[in-house]
């Protein structure tokens, strides 16, 4: 196997991780109430819903080629989304299991 077949596969196997990621941000993003996201303090639903479907669009796009400048702030988009606003909206909707050690139903 040529070392250009082998870097087209990890190139291949990076761009649909990325945009696994980029679907998971856009879909958690159409999940939340759209008063949730004032009330944390954050862009508009309709703004990061936006946000996170053009980067799921650039994804699509830049698929086999997953290192280009476009691609890298589609997936910042997304992570922004995710470790940021992500954890703000549970926390305002008290969806926020993982604090204290707590499990879905209740203390471990």
């Amino acid at each position: 196997m040529s070392l250009d077949i082998v870097q087209g596969y990890v190139a291949l196997i990076l761009g649909a991780a990325v945009l696994a990621l980029q679907v998971f941000a856009f879909v958690e993003a159409l999940r939340y109430r759209t008063d949730a996201y004032p009330a944390a303090g954050k862009l508009t639903k309709i703004a990061w819903s936006a946000i996170t479907g053009v980067a799921v669009l650039i994804g699509l796009l830049s698929l086999r080629s997953p290192l280009n400048i476009f691609e890298l702030l589609a997936a910042a988009a997304a992570i922004v989304f995710l470790v940021d606003v992500r954890p703000a909206l549970r926390q305002v909707l008290g969806k926020d299991n993982a604090k204290g050690g707590r499990g879905p139903y209740g203390g471990w």
